[in-house]
């Protein structure tokens, strides 16, 4: 049986057959998924945000043990980030160097301030969790948050490796462009309203994903319908792929119908076999409904939708401000690591989009998307003509 044809100028422009491309989600989209998807047709994109230079190889070395086909990489990039090692500053012109931190062991919460020690103290008791003990590690960690440095790590462990296609899922990766272009390598940026897809547009960034607030994890406050015609004018001639609030064939051909080249799903694929997460985490993305998932910043400090849980609902209920992102992080997984000795997964950080009433089972990913593309095609070639009846 021959395969369905669904392609666009993304396809050329990125080198597979299908315009669908995996979400960089960071702790989930590892080497198996993601050289599942780019099998299936589509770009498998790695989520890397939280894994240091060496793990960045480790997966890209075993993508490759995988398959042949293209792939990408997905990392977050703070603000500020310059596009190479800073040169050395004179004495008159030095920047400011972030504080040491003290190299002693101590419990991440120790360098919070008080009210947030508090909360964590608190929630541990609310939820009958383990205090965490001394990380001798932190101290490292700390040194991390908010400097750049580790995101540089990360794309120069990228660029070394000659990865076909950079995404961005946080920052402008436009300081990177030139870079990555030098070996004919494709970047793709990630943008939640209009002003952040025209920067990241003018700095020559090759692919623009405008996500809608539907979608899981890191989201913005626009709806996908609303924002997807608003970045596409703004942004031609780049092309522009749909997510959030995609989750199956008929969300692909919409995306396209608005004028799309292509779409970035991620939701869909959380429930995959393939995926690096907990089976308990991914049967309550099953058992969902639309409404069971909440935007909080209680995990990372920006705004992620998650499904809901208890300690969400605890978090919205103290009137905290969240920290930021880095230092919010401790504040959750000082809780998280508790609730994992304390076998209370349904605590955990559940990144889902509001798709997550769609999905009823857990398959392989080659399943999940060899039916959206067969489904998609169907719709846009048969379906459309039977029911919609047009002429100019």
């Amino acid at each position: 049986m021959s395969r369905p044809v669904l392609r666009t100028r993304l396809c050329d422009i990125l080198d597979i057959e299908y315009p669908i491309i995996l979400a960089g989600m960071g702790g989930v989209a590892t080497a198996e998924l993601v050289a599942a998807v780019s099998e299936a047709g589509g770009l498998g994109v790695v989520g890397a945000a939280s894994m240091p230079a060496d793990e960045i190889e480790r997966q890209v070395r075993r993508i490759r043990d995988l398959t042949s086909k293209p792939f990408g990489v997905d990392v977050l990039l703070p603000s500020g980030v310059a596009s190479a090692p800073t040169p050395p500053k004179s004495e008159d012109n030095k920047e400011k160097q972030p504080a040491q931190v003290d190299a002693s062991p101590k419990r991440p919460r120790d360098y919070l301030p008080a009210p947030y020690q508090e909360f964590i103290t608190k929630a541990e008791g609310e939820f009958k969790l383990p205090a965490r003990k001394q990380d001798e590690d932190f101290s490292q960690g700390m040194r991390r948050i908010g400097s750049g440095d580790f995101s540089k790590k990360q794309v120069e462990a990228i660029l070394d490796l000659k990865v076909p296609i950079f995404a961005a899922g946080l920052g402008n990766p436009g300081p990177y462009v030139d870079a990555f272009h030098a070996y004919g390598a494709k970047v793709i940026g990630l943008v939640g309203n209009v002003k952040n897809a025209r920067r990241i547009a003018d700095s020559g960034t090759d692919v623009v994903v405008a996500q809608g607030t539907e979608a899981g994890g890191h989201t913005g406050r626009i709806g996908t319908l609303a924002l997807l015609p608003q970045v596409i004018d703004a942004v031609a001639p780049t092309p522009v792929c749909a997510a959030g609030g995609i989750g199956d064939g008929r969300g692909i051909a919409a995306a396209l119908a608005a004028g799309c080249d292509g779409v970035w799903i991620g939701t869909a694929f959380l429930v995959s076999k393939e995926a690096s997460w907990p089976d308990l985490l991914k049967e309550r993305i099953l058992a969902a409904t639309e409404e069971d998932t909440r935007v909080t910043r209680l995990y990372s400090g920006k705004t992620m939708r998650n499904i809901n849980n208890p300690l969400i609902e605890y978090w919205e209920g103290q009137k905290l401000d969240a920290l930021p992102m880095g230092m919010q992080g401790i504040v959750s997984g000082e809780i998280m690591s508790g609730a994992r000795e304390a076998n209370k997964l349904e605590l955990l950080m559940n990144p889902a989009g509001q798709i997550s009433g769609m999905l009823h089972e857990m398959r392989p990913a080659k399943a999940i998307f060899e039916e959206m593309v067969k489904e998609a095609a169907e719709i846009l070639s048969e379906d459309l003509k039977r029911r919609v009846t047009a002429s100019v």
